[in-house]
């Protein structure tokens, strides 16, 4: 039972899923915020970040399995776990600046809330915590794409 709850406490993102609204965009907000101030404070590597997403991903897996049982639903809205691990791999390898981690912030947003092709279908075709999972995973990669494309040409 302890283990139970605390995979919902982990899936909440320590019960900030619980916020009345706007779940996800919230918890995508705090991880940005602490993903720079992190990077800034502790001048982590590329390395250290991969893995961290990395830990996160498998800890949602269960984390989000969890969170459907605990609240009876397919992908719970307070189940934010997910928006944490796409909304740091948005953030991969940019410059450690507020106005491109605000980039990557409203890119991954974007990508999550329209989850255009192939990420619409995940969500729809994989249950559980790894379908949960894998369709923030890919809208960070593709908000991680367009914003090094943005850069780029800037």
């Amino acid at each position: 039972m302890r283990q139970k709850k605390l995979l919902v406490f982990i899936g909440t993102f320590f019960n900030i899923g619980k916020f009345p609204i706007a779940q996800g965009t919230l918890a995508s907000l705090i991880t940005m915020l602490i993903f720079y101030f992190v990077n800034i404070l502790l001048h982590t590597s590329c390395f250290t970040q991969i893995i961290a997403i990395i830990i996160i991903f498998f800890l949602g897996i269960p984390a989000s399995s969890a969170g459907e049982k605990y609240f009876k639903k397919k992908d719970p809205g307070e189940v934010v776990i997910d928006e944490v691990a796409g909304q740091m791999i948005a953030l991969l390898f940019i410059p450690l600046t507020l106005a491109y981690y605000f980039a990557g912030f409203f890119l991954f947003r974007i990508f999550d809330i329209f989850k255009p092709f192939p990420i619409g279908l995940i969500d729809k075709k994989m249950h559980g915590g790894l379908g949960i999972m894998l369709d923030d995973v890919l809208a960070g990669l593709y908000a991680l794409a367009c914003l090094h494309i943005i850069i780029y040409l800037i």
